[in-house]
C-alpha cells in the first residue's frame, strides 16, 4: 500500500458518543419550555378562517337570503310561528355549514402542519426529525444539501456549505458559509456575503452540510422581521372548482328567471302577491343546488385527510383529481421499493478475494478487508444519515475496534468533495493535527467512477466490471472504495488530481418492502404501468425489479439514454420498464418523453436535482422521510413513510374520492328535479300549492348531511383497481352523469306527481295531500341514496357494504318524519293532515318503486357511467 500513514493514525468517525458529548443539544424538557414561552416557529397567517369569518361568508349565500326573505314574508302575513321556524332553519343551516367548514379548516390546519419544512435536530444527544414549527431557540439543527433552513442559526460545523439566500437578499448566487470557529471575528448578523457563520430561516442549502445553533425563530427571525410569509401550501383552484362554479351559475340564472316568472304568473292569475313571493322563494330554493360547492370543499378536504391517514400528504388539491388518471408510475428503488435499511453483505478486495459478512458475523477481518472498511468509513459523513454510510459506520464499530485505534483525534476533516453529475464519487480529506502537512484522502462511489479516479488500465477495468456484475447479479448495491495521500495545505480543485489506489468493492443489500409485489400487481390490474428509475447498477436494478414483480423486458442505462434523441427516447419509454444508472437531470427527459406519448405521469423523487422532474410530472411525489425540502415543495403529494405501497393506497383513495364525488353530484341532480317539479307543477296548472319555503328548508336539512356524510364515507367500489385510468379531460359533470341524474329525478317526479294528482282526484283534503306527497318525496330521496351508493355493484352488494353514516342519516330522517306526523305543533307548522295506514303504505311503496325501477335501469346505464 502506498498510503503514507499507519493503521494507528486514524480518525474517530463512527463513535457517536463523542459527538453527543460535544453537541448534545437541548433536552426535550428545555425545548418544550421554550416552545411554551416563545411560541411556535411560524409566522401569523392572515388568511386563517375563523368560525366568525365562516359565519359571515355563509350569510352571503343565496340560499340563506331566500330563507330570510321567506321569514320576512311570513311575518308580513302575520304567521309568526312559520317565520320563527324558518329563522330556526336558517340558523341550523348556518350552524351545519359552520361546523362542516370549521371541521374542514381543522383538517387543513393539520395538513399545513405536516407540510411545514421538516427539521433535523439534536436533542439530548439524539438526532431526530421534527416539524419545522417546533424548532426553538438553542436547538442544534443538522443541515444537508437540499434542506430548507428552519430558523436563523449560527454555524458550529460547516463542510463546503453554500446557501441560497435570494428569498432575503434578491441575489440568486449562493453564498459560502463557514463555521463560527473558522473566522477571527464575528461580524454583524445579516444575510448575504461569503464566509459568514450565519444561516437564515427560509434559505436553501444548495451544497455541503453543517450544523448550527438556532438564534431566532418565527417573527424574531430575519424573514419574520420583514413580514414575509413562507407558507409552502400553495392553494391553486382545482379544475373541478371551475366546473362547479359554472354549473351553479347556470342553475342560479335559470332558477332566478323561473322564480320571477312564477311570481308574476301567481300574482296576476291568483292575486295575493305575498303568497306569490312565498311560492317564488320556494321554487327558487328548490332549483338552487347550493350543495355543490359545499360538497366539493368537504370532499376535497376530507379526501386529503383520508389520504394522509395512509401516510401520504396531499399538498395540492388538484392532485386528488389527477390520482385516478395516472397511467405511468415512475419510482426509484432505494427506500421506496426497498426498506432503505442497508447492511454490508460482501467485501471484495483489490486482489479479488471475497468476504461474505453474513457468513462471518463478529469475526475480525484480514488487513486488506479492514483497510477497505476503514476507508469507506473515512469517506462517509461524521454523523451518518445516508443508509449506506450508516452501514459503513456500523461495520466499522463491529469489526475494526479491536485492531484499530479509533479514539485518538490525530486527524481532522478539512475538506469534502461531494458527488458531481460528471463524477459519481465523493472524497473526504483528513489532515494530521501534528502539523506535518500529511493528508489522507478517502473516496467511495460508483465502481466505474472510482476506477476512473484510480486510472485503472483496461485489464483491471475489465476485471472490476466483471466483479461488479457478479455482485450486482445477486441483488447487491455495489460501491468502489479507494484511498490516497496528499502533502501541503493547498488542495486541488477536483478529485481527479489526487493519486488514488483502488482498495476494492463493497456490496450492500437492501431488502424489498413486504407489500411491494402486491402493490405492483394492483397497479397492473388498474392499468398503471410501473417503471423503475434508479441510479443503481443495471444487474441490481433488474434483480430488484424481478422481485417486485415488474416485467423486466429491457434495461436502459443512463449512458445509452444519453445517445438517444428525443424522438427515439419517446419510442423507448413505451416498452422500457427499468432505467438504471440514471442521473437526476435525466429523469426530466424521461418525464417529458412519457408525457409526449400521452401518458399521465406520477414521479417519485427526493433530491434537489429531482425538483424539475417532480414539477414537470402530472403528479410529483416527494419522499417525506429522506427527501429534501426542495423536492417536497416541487411535488403534489409527499410520502411520509417513503413506501411504494403508500403510493398505490393514494391512487386507490383518489379513485374512491372521485367516485364518491360523482355519486353525490348525481344524487343532487336527481333530488332537485322532483323538488323543483312539485314546486312548479301547481303554479303552472292552478292547483293547490304543495310546498312553501319551510318544506324546502326541511328537505335541505336532509340533503346536505346525506351528501356531506353518507357519500363521502362510502367505501370503495369492488372494481376500483380493476378499471383503466380515468381520462383526465373527462369532466365531473359528464353527459352520462347529468343524464343519469335527470333520469332518476324525472322518474321520481312522475311517480310523485301521479300520487299528487290521484289524491286530488279522489277529493282528499289539501293538508292530507301535502303530507302524503311530502312523505312520499322524502322516502323517495332515501331510495335515491341507496340507488346512488354504487354505480357498478348490485343493490344487495351496496346494502351489505357498511356505512355507519348512512344508518345514522336514515334513523334521523325517520325520526324527523315521525315528529312532523305525531307532534301537533310540527303538524300545524307544516300544514300536514293525518295519514292513515294505507297512506303510509303508499309513501313506502313510492320509495321502493323508485328504488326497484332505477336498479333495473342502472343495468343499461352502468357502462355509460364508467366511461
Amino acid at each position: 500500500m502506498t498510503l503514507a500513514y499507519s493503521p494507528t493514525e486514524t480518525v474517530e468517525m463512527f463513535q457517536p458518543t463523542s459527538t453527543a458529548d460535544m453537541f448534545s443539544g437541548l433536552s426535550e424538557a428545555e425545548a418544550q419550555a421554550r416552545l411554551v414561552a416563545e411560541g411556535y416557529n411560524e409566522l401569523p397567517r392572515s388568511n386563517q378562517r375563523t368560525p366568525l369569518r365562516i359565519a359571515f361568508e355563509v350569510i352571503r349565500e343565496p340560499m340563506l337570503a331566500l330563507l330570510l326573505g321567506g321569514g320576512v314574508v311570513y311575518l308580513s302575513l302575520g304567521n309568526l310561528e312559520e317565520a320563527l321556524i324558518l329563522l330556526a332553519f336558517a340558523t341550523m343551516s348556518i350552524g351545519i355549514t359552520i361546523i362542516q367548514e370549521t371541521r374542514t379548516e381543522r383538517v387543513l390546519e393539520a395538513l399545513r402542519d405536516l407540510t411545514s419544512p421538516r427539521a433535523q435536530v439534536i436533542r439530548g444527544g439524539e438526532r431526530k426529525r421534527i416539524a419545522g414549527r417546533e424548532v426553538v431557540r438553542g436547538d442544534l439543527v443538522v443541515l444537508g444539501e437540499g434542506d430548507r433552513v428552519p430558523a436563523d442559526a449560527r454555524l458550529l460545523q460547516s463542510q463546503d456549505l453554500q446557501s441560497d439566500e435570494s428569498l432575503l437578499t434578491g441575489e440568486s448566487v449562493p453564498v459560502r458559509k463557514v463555521a463560527v470557529g473558522g473566522i477571527s471575528s464575528v461580524s454583524e448578523r445579516r444575510p448575504g456575503g461569503d464566509d459568514l457563520p450565519f444561516i437564515f430561516s427560509g434559505s436553501l442549502i444548495v451544497r455541503g452540510s453543517g450544523m448550527g445553533e438556532v438564534l431566532a425563530t418565527g417573527r424574531r427571525s430575519e424573514i419574520g422581521k420583514i413580514g414575509h410569509s413562507l407558507s409552502s401550501m400553495e392553494t391553486e383552484p382545482p379544475r373541478l372548482q371551475a366546473q362547479m362554479r359554472r354549473v351553479v351559475r347556470i342553475f342560479a340564472m335559470v332558477g332566478g328567471a323561473v322564480s320571477v316568472v312564477a311570481v308574476l304568473l301567481y300574482g296576476l292569475l291568483r292575486g295575493g302577491w305575498l303568497d306569490a313571493v312565498l311560492a317564488g322563494i320556494a321554487l327558487g330554493m328548490s332549483m338552487l343546488p347550493e350543495e355543490f360547492p359545499v360538497v366539493l370543499t368537504i370532499f376535497m378536504a376530507m379526501g386529503a385527510w383520508r389520504i394522509s391517514q395512509a401516510r401520504v400528504l396531499t399538498r395540492r388539491a388538484a392532485a386528488i383529481e389527477t390520482l385516478g388518471s395516472a397511467t405511468i408510475l415512475c419510482t426509484d428503488k432505494t427506500g421506496t421499493l426497498t426498506e432503505n435499511r442497508m447492511t454490508i453483505a460482501e467485501l471484495r478486495t483489490a486482489d479479488g478475494k471475497s468476504f461474505r459478512m453474513t457468513d462471518r458475523p463478529g469475526i475480525s477481518l484480514p488487513a486488506a478487508a479492514a483497510d477497505l472498511v476503514e476507508t469507506g468509513v473515512l469517506a462517509s459523513a461524521q454523523i451518518p444519515f445516508d443508509p449506506m454510510e450508516v452501514a459503513f459506520h456500523k461495520l466499522g464499530k463491529e469489526c475494526l475496534s479491536e485492531h484499530r485505534i479509533l479514539d485518538k483525534p490525530d486527524w481532522e476533516l478539512v475538506h469534502a468533495y461531494p458527488l458531481r453529475p460528471g463524477l459519481l464519487a465523493m472524497s473526504n480529506v483528513w489532515q494530521s493535527t501534528r502539523g506535518d502537512g500529511n493528508s489522507l484522502v478517502a473516496a467511495k462511489g460508483a465502481p466505474e467512477a472510482i476506477g476512473a479516479l484510480c486510472h485503472l488500465n483496461a485489464r483491471d477495468f475489465k476485471a472490476l466490471k466483471n466483479s461488479v456484475e457478479a455482485m450486482a447479479a445477486e441483488g447487491l448495491r455495489v460501491l468502489g472504495v479507494a484511498h490516497g495521500s496528499h502533502r501541503g495545505t493547498d488542495l486541488p480543485q477536483t478529485q481527479h488530481d489526487f493519486k488514488f489506489e483502488f482498495l476494492g468493492l463493497v456490496g450492500l443489500t437492501d431488502p424489498l418492502r413486504v407489500g411491494v409485489p402486491e402493490a405492483v400487481s394492483d397497479c397492473r390490474s388498474a392499468g398503471i404501468r410501473v417503471m423503475m428509475i434508479t441510479g443503481d447498477y443495471p444487474a441490481t436494478a433488474k434483480m430488484i425489479a424481478r422481485q417486485a414483480g415488474l416485467d423486466v423486458e429491457s434495461v436502459v442505462t443512463g449512458s445509452e439514454m444519453q445517445a438517444l434523441g428525443d424522438d427515439e427516447l419517446a419510442l423507448g419509454v413505451k416498452t422500457a420498464t427499468v432505467f438504471a444508472r440514471i442521473m437526476p437531470e435525466q429523469k426530466l427527459r424521461i418525464v417529458n418523453a412519457l408525457k409526449a406519448s400521452g401518458e399521465i405521469v406520477a414521479m417519485t423523487g427526493d433530491g434537489v436535482n429531482d425538483a424539475p422532474s417532480l414539477k414537470a410530472a402530472n403528479i410529483g411525489i416527494a419522499m417525506g422521510g429522506r427527501g429534501t425540502d426542495v423536492a417536497r415543495e416541487a411535488s403534489s403529494i409527499v410520502l411520509l413513510d417513503d413506501d411504494f405501497g403508500s403510493i398505490v393506497k393514494a391512487i386507490r383513495l383518489g379513485r374512491r374520492i372521485f367516485d364518491n364525488l360523482r355519486k353525490a353530484m348525481g344524487f343532487i341532480f336527481a333530488v332537485h328535479v322532483p323538488i323543483a317539479g312539485l314546486s312548479l307543477l301547481p303554479l303552472l296548472f292552478g292547483l293547490p300549492i304543495l310546498f312553501g319555503p319551510i318544506h324546502i328548508a326541511f328537505l335541505e336539512m336532509v340533503i346536505d348531511p346525506v351528501c356531506s356524510l353518507v357519500f363521502e364515507a362510502e367505501s370503495e367500489e369492488d372494481d376500483v383497481m380493476r378499471r383503466p385510468p380515468r381520462n383526465p379531460d373527462s369532466p365531473l359533470f359528464s353527459w352520462a352523469l347529468i343524464g343519469w341524474g335527470l333520469l332518476q329525478g324525472t322518474l321520481a317526479f312522475v311517480l310523485l306527481a301521479g300520487i299528487y294528482l290521484v289524491a286530488l282526484g279522489q277529493g282528499m283534503a289539501e293538508n292530507e295531500i301535502r303530507a302524503l306527497t311530502f312523505f312520499s318525496l322524502v322516502l323517495t330521496i332515501v331510495g335515491l341514496i341507496f340507488v346512488n351508493r354504487s354505480f357498478s355493484a348490485s343493490l344487495l352488494t351496496a346494502l351489505i357494504r357498511p356505512n355507519r353514516s348512512l344508518m345514522i342519516v336514515v334513523v334521523a330522517v325517520a325520526s324527523m318524519l315521525g315528529g312532523t306526523l305525531l307532534w301537533p305543533f310540527a303538524t300545524s307548522l307544516f300544514r300536514f293532515g293525518p295519514l292513515h295506514l294505507d297512506d303510509l303504505a303508499v309513501t313506502i311503496a313510492a320509495g321502493f318503486a323508485v328504488l326497484a325501477c332505477l336498479e333495473l335501469l342502472k343495468l343499461f346505464w352502468r357502462e355509460r357511467l364508467k366511461a
